[in-house]
């Protein structure tokens, strides 16, 4: 082993021999023997000399680690062999080489690579690999998932074909449980990365669903058992509600439910669904519900759960199969208080369908209650006690169905007939075994009286049952009665627990004395203990889902144990209590329920001074926001009165004036009053119309300017180009028309100021007038005639004012529009300007350009003359013309040098 480890060390080039003996050492190491050596079944030697070997090797880590690196190369000669070596150390030492694994960098993502190689043979051992480097490693499992496994897996899955694949997918899912089951991180990953919704093509079945082959059944199982690990009552409630959804709002559970109700499915697989759908919808009322609404495709169809629970009541359908109904039933009706209710409807007298032509969920759990099959009896109770769970209004309305039992005699109480059966025993001859009829019933009393004292009343009320019972306990009957003895203990002890003495003859206090005398209390405390000590109550305590190895072992119920370990021991200490205690028990109870009502009525008293204060605060609040308004509107009336008595006072001041000179003064202070406003008025309107005359010269100087610009710009433009001399022209002749119109503007403007020059004389003649008129003038009759004149002459002066100011607006909107139209002729002509200019740069950009190419012409042309010139090629026309042309240039050299 250590040449062979040498060789692996030191001649990592030479792939062919690292191949060799990588294979030696997988032969060394492996157990996978030949099939004739396991026809001879040899010893076990064999396996403890391939873990020794094992040992020796993984004891120096660097050969793990150096083992690692050799499956990194791509050959398949030294990849393969690797990878087969390793799948074996981790069978035979899997925890130490997964420890090793662990701590070498990058050593898990470097087997994740071998998922991705495209050599199948080499991708199906990597899954083998990793399938024995994830088992019982939850940090390897976490790993492998967020190296991305689970869409390689699933990718995988699709390509092979899904459930019709071969090996290849049955391996993925076993991989995939591997890193799902018992890791609650996966799951979520799972779930958060849109996973579930790539199961639904898993379970897409068609109508012949005949001759599936072993390998399909097998990779349906492990997918079904896929989806059971997502929604596994084990798994925190979060994760598995909102796995639960996700599979609703996918349509897998639809899918399933397809499965459930289609024809020809195998009967595993079909139980197999059973089970999941099961896991599926419970305790999830949105699933739960879509599942009471299924239909079977039958005529007429009938719901779903009435068919699975006529499977369920059937003795010649299989042990698994019934137990799987069984679980599904009671998952559809587990925290289900709707579903519960619809089961238990159908018993009650007033929704019995009376035309019998449909069967109801509610006539079959009779039918398999009192049939003589022991199994479907079972069934039935437990059926039953599961729709009578934690819900007390549905214990006391079972209370009203009753049965004909034959035809003649008066009907019989549900309640009634199941102790009928229960007292009966053995003189009705059942298949199955002899016990399991009783315990179901049992179990079926034991849950509907619990937590519910009218039902116990009607126990009671039978005066029968309690001596029956207590002759049941008392006897010292064989093992396989003890079971029956101990139930029949607890449904006692429930009689005296939940007991209201409400019945004179059967009181707590005569009960306990009854047990006292006919049993005795140690030996009912110990047939009571009979039931948690048996070995079929703690297998049953385990998980939810019933699972018995045969029909015999069918005694208990996961929910009724955890009923047992509830009521065990409350009931063990209401038989050792005195009636004293009782007494005081019940004393204290009553002043808890008086105690209680009182709180209740104080509680209600609160709520009604509650909602009392609220419509107070409100008033008050409406109240006060009105109180505010008056307020505002009282400050604002006191406001206006005081306004109202200022005036009032001023008046009476005036009128006093008025009376004192009345005969002089009042007409012309009206005239002066007048006056005066209508000179402020004018005063206004000339500043007014200072300010525009101002804003319109400075608009004329801001034209002028750019009309200059614009001239000077168009005389550099002319110079440039031929072409734009009809622009030009067309820009002068625009150029003298702004001119015309200038002066216009100009002669306007100098009219408007002799108009405002005009009205500022008048202004000023008018207030001097205005001097004039303050002293009093001796003779009344005169005045009156100045005034009269005054008055027209205003009159006449303001009109005309008013005509001119009109005419001067209707001067200043004709301006506007010069304005608007010189700018806007300034803004064509810019444009014509800005146009002329890119002709110019483009001309003069075709020149150069031009000027380019003549001279690099000129530059190749005498190349090529020096070129013909050295090949001896005569060259004529322009050969000469230069020649001659530079015989005349010395010609006129000599003569310049002569002069």
């Amino acid at each position: 082993m250590e040449h062979l480890i040498h060789v692996l060390q030191t001649d990592r080039s030479d792939s062919e021999i690292i191949g060799y003996a990588l294979d030696t050492l997988y032969n060394v190491i492996s157990n996978d023997l030949e099939e004739e050596e396991q026809e001879e079944n040899l010893p076990k030697q064999v396996d403890d000399l391939g873990s020794q070997f094992t040992e020796i090797f993984i004891k120096q880590q660097e050969n793990v680690t150096l083992l690692l690196t050799l499956v990194e190369e791509f050959d398949f000669h030294v990849r393969w062999p690797g990878v087969k070596l390793l799948t074996s150390l981790l069978k035979q030492q899997g925890p130490q080489v997964q420890q090793i694994i662990l701590v070498s960098p990058m050593g898990v993502s470097r087997l994740m690579d071998l998922l991705a190689d495209s050599r199948e043979v080499i991708r199906n051992d990597g899954v083998l690999l990793l399938q024995q480097l994830t088992k019982s490693n939850a940090a390897i499992q976490k790993i492998v998932a967020f190296e991305n496994a689970f869409e390689r897996l699933l990718d995988i899955i699709t390509e092979e074909g899904n459930s019709d694949g071969g090996i290849v997918v049955e391996d993925c899912l076993l991989l995939l449980q591997n890193l799902l089951k018992n890791n609650n991180s996966n799951q979520n990953f799972f779930k958060e990365g849109s996973y579930i919704q790539r199961m639904k093509p898993w379970f897409e079945v068609g109508d012949d669903n005949c001759g599936w082959s072993a390998q399909k059944v097998t990779n349906l199982h492990l997918m079904l058992q896929l989806v059971r690990v997502l929604v596994s009552p084990t798994n925190p409630p979060g994760a598995t509600s909102s796995c639960q959804k996700a599979m609703f709002h996918c349509g897998l559970l639809q899918q399933l439910c397809t499965i459930l109700m289609a024809t020809g499915v195998p009967a595993d697989i079909l139980t197999e669904t059973i089970n999941t759908v099961s896991e599926v919808i419970r305790g999830c009322q949105m699933n739960q519900d879509y599942f009471a609404s299924v239909n079977a495709p039958s005529n007429p169809p009938r719901p779903a759960i009435v068919v699975l629970l006529m499977s369920m009541v059937n003795e010649r359908q299989p042990f698994v199969l019934r137990c799987a109904v069984l679980y599904c039933f009671q998952c559809f009706l587990y925290k289900n208080q709707k579903g519960q209710g619809e089961i238990v409807s159908t018993l009650l007298p007033s929704t019995i369908d009376a035309t019998g032509n449909s069967v109801s969920a509610g006539q079959l759990l009779c039918g398999g209650l009192f049939s003589t099959d022991s199994l479907s009896n079972w069934c039935a109770a437990v059926a039953l006690a599961h729709a009578l769970q934690e819900n007390a209004t549905l214990k006391e309305q079972l209370l009203r169905v009753q049965l004909a039992t034959s035809i003649g005699n008066p009907p019989v109480s549900l309640l009634q007939q199941c102790t009928n059966i229960l007292s009966q025993g053995d003189k009705i001859d059942r298949r199955g075994s002899k016990v399991q009829t009783r315990v179901g019933l049992l179990m079926l009393l034991c849950t509907w009286l619990s937590n519910c004292s009218i039902a116990v009343t009607h126990f009671l009320h039978n005066p029968a049952n309690i001596p029956f019972l207590t002759g049941q306990i008392a006897e010292n009957l064989g093992e396989e009665e003890q079971l029956v003895q101990g139930l029949c203990a607890l449904l006692l002890g429930i009689s005296i627990y939940y007991n209201d003495n409400s019945l004179e003859n059967y009181r707590k206090e005569k009960l306990k004395q009854l047990i006292e005398k006919r049993i005795g209390r140690e030996n009912f405390i110990e047939k009571l203990g009979f039931i948690s000590k048996h070995e079929l109550y703690s297998r049953a305590a385990q998980k939810p889902q019933p699972s018995f190895s045969s029909p015999d072992h069918m005694m208990f119920d996961h929910e009724f144990t955890k009923l047992v370990k509830e009521l065990e021991g409350v009931i063990s200490k209401a038989i050792y209590k005195s009636s004293e205690e009782d007494k005081k028990e019940e004393e204290v109870k009553k002043t808890l329920e008086q105690h209680d009502n009182i709180v209740t009525h104080y509680k209600k008293v609160i709520r009604e001074q509650d909602q009392e204060l609220e419509e107070l605060k409100q008033r008050i609040n409406t109240l006060t926001s009105q109180n505010e308004q008056l307020q505002g509107t009282v400050t604002q009336q006191v406001s206006q009165i005081q306004q109202h008595k200022d005036q009032y006072n001023l008046l009476k001041v005036q009128l006093g004036k008025d009376t004192q000179h009345h005969n002089s003064h009042s007409d012309t202070f009206q005239m002066n009053g007048i006056q005066m406003e209508e000179v402020s008025k004018l005063k206004e309107e000339l500043e007014e119309w200072k300010k525009k005359h101002e804003l319109l010269q400075g608009q004329l100087r801001e034209k002028d300017s750019v009309i200059e610009k614009l001239k000077t710009s168009q005389l550099e433009m002319g110079a440039t180009e031929q072409s734009s001399q009809t622009s030009k022209s067309g820009g002068l002749e625009l150029s003298n028309e702004l001119q015309k119109e200038l002066e216009m503007l100009r002669s306007q403007i100098q009219l408007q100021s002799a108009e405002i020059s005009k009205l500022q004389t008048e202004n000023q003649r008018l207030q001097i007038m205005n001097t004039t008129a303050d002293p009093v003038v001796g003779d009344s009759g005169a005045t009156a005639a100045n005034n009269s004149e005054l008055e027209g002459r205003l009159e006449q002066e303001i009109k005309e004012l008013k005509s001119e100011v009109k005419a001067l607006s209707e001067e200043k909107e004709s301006l506007k529009q010069h304005l608007d139209s010189s700018s806007s002729t300034v803004a064509i002509l810019q444009d014509e300007k800005s146009k002329l200019q890119q002709e110019v740069a483009e001309s003069k950009k075709e020149q150069d350009d031009l000027l380019v190419l003549l001279a690099d012409q000129d530059q190749k042309l005498s190349a090529l003359k020096i070129k013909l010139k050295d090949l001896g090629v005569p060259v004529e026309d322009e050969d000469d013309i230069e020649s001659g042309d530079q015989g005349d240039e010395d010609e006129d050299g000599d003569e310049e040098e002569q002069d």
